[in-house]
C-alpha cells in the first residue's frame, strides 16, 4: 500500500501558486518604505565613497590644465563682468549695483543648474559602476551634489573679490545665507534623484531638461532686477513682474542671494522653498520606493 505524502499529488498548480506567492514577495520587498529610506541612509554613510569620487571627477576634468579648477571661476567671472556692464547700460543701473546681482546669480544658478542638468544624466552616465559596484544608488547623488557643492565653494572666491570691489552691508543676519544654500543642497538631491530615475527610463526626456533649463536661465531674474520691475512706475509692467513668483527658480535664487548682498530676506521665499522642499521629497520618496530596483536594468 502506498503512502501519499503530505503535498505530493498538488500537481503544478500548487506549484505554480508557490513561485507566484514568492514573485510577489519579492516584488513588495524590494518596493518598501524601509529599502527606500535605507538606500539614503546607506548611501550617506559611504560619504568617504562618493567624496572621494566627487574629487576626482575635479581633477580628472582639468587634469592637463595648469589653473585646474580656478578655470571655472574664471571663466564665470569674465562672463558676469561683460554681462554686467551690457545690461547696467541697458537698464541704466550703476555697475555697482547691477554687477554684484548678477555676479551672486551666476554663482547660484550654475549651482542650480548643474543638479538639475547633469541629475538627468546621473545614472546613464555610471553605468559601469552602478552594474558592477553594490553601492545604493544615493551614493551617485550625493557625488553629484559634492561636485557641484565644491564648484559653488570654488565661485566664492569671485564673490569674495567682489565684495572688496564693491563692498556690502552685511550683517551677523545675514549668515541666512548659509541654512539657504542648505535647503539648496537638499532640494537638489531629491532633483537628481527624481529626474535620474525617470531619465533613465525615457532617454529623450534628457535634451528637454537642457533645454527647459536654458529657457529657465531667461525667465528667472539672474540678468535683470525683479524688485526694480516689481516697483515700476509703469503698472502694467509691475502686474506682469509678479508673475515670475510663478517661477520656483526665483524663490531658491532669492533666499540665498539677499543675504550674500545684505539685502533683507522675504518670508514668502522662504515659505515656497520649504514647501517645494517637502512635497518634492515625498515625492522622491514614493519614486525610490517603486522604481529603486529597476534603474539598474534600465541602464
Amino acid at each position: 500500500m502506498r503512502v501519499r505524502r503530505p503535498g505530493a499529488g498538488a500537481g503544478p498548480e500548487r506549484a505554480a501558486g508557490s513561485v507566484g506567492l514568492m514573485s510577489a514577495t519579492a516584488v513588495s520587498g524590494t518596493r518598501s518604505w524601509r529599502r527606500a529610506v535605507d538606500d539614503l541612509v546607506r548611501g550617506w554613510e559611504q560619504h568617504q565613497l562618493w567624496g572621494h569620487l566627487g574629487w576626482q571627477d575635479i581633477r580628472q576634468r582639468y587634469r592637463r590644465s595648469v589653473l585646474g579648477p580656478i578655470w571655472i571661476s574664471i571663466t564665470m567671472a569674465v562672463t558676469a563682468i561683460a554681462l554686467g556692464i551690457l545690461y547696467a547700460g541697458l537698464f541704466g543701473h550703476d555697475l555697482s549695483v547691477q554687477l554684484p546681482y548678477l555676479l551672486t546669480g551666476f554663482i547660484i544658478w550654475n549651482f542650480i543648474s548643474g543638479c538639475v542638468s547633469e541629475g538627468a544624466e546621473v545614472f546613464t552616465s555610471n553605468v559601469g559602476l552602478i552594474t558592477h559596484l553594490p553601492a545604493p544608488l544615493s551614493v551617485h547623488v550625493y557625488r553629484l551634489i559634492w561636485r557641484q557643492t565644491l564648484f559653488f565653494l570654488h565661485n566664492l572666491a569671485v564673490y569674495a573679490v567682489m565684495l572688496v570691489v564693491f563692498p556690502q552691508h552685511l550683517h551677523w543676519s545675514d549668515l541666512s545665507a548659509i541654512p539657504a544654500f542648505g535647503l539648496l543642497v537638499i532640494n537638489g538631491v531629491w532633483i537628481a534623484l527624481i529626474l535620474g530615475i525617470v531619465t533613465t527610463r525615457f532617454r529623450d526626456l534628457m535634451p528637454i531638461v537642457q533645454s527647459v533649463m536654458q529657457l529657465a536661465f531667461f525667465l528667472t531674474p539672474i540678468v535683470w532686477i525683479y524688485t526694480d520691475l516689481l516697483h515700476s512706475t509703469n503698472p502694467t509692467i509691475a502686474e506682469r513682474a509678479r508673475l515670475a513668483e510663478l517661477n520656483p527658480f526665483l524663490h531658491f535664487v532669492e533666499i540665498l542671494r539677499r543675504p550674500m548682498l545684505g539685502q533683507p530676506q522675504e518670508l514668502r521665499f522662504w515659505v515656497v522653498v520649504l514647501v517645494i522642499t517637502v512635497v518634492g521629497w515625498a515625492l522622491t520618496l514614493f519614486m525610490l520606493r517603486r522604481y529603486r530596483a529597476r534603474v539598474s536594468y534600465w541602464v
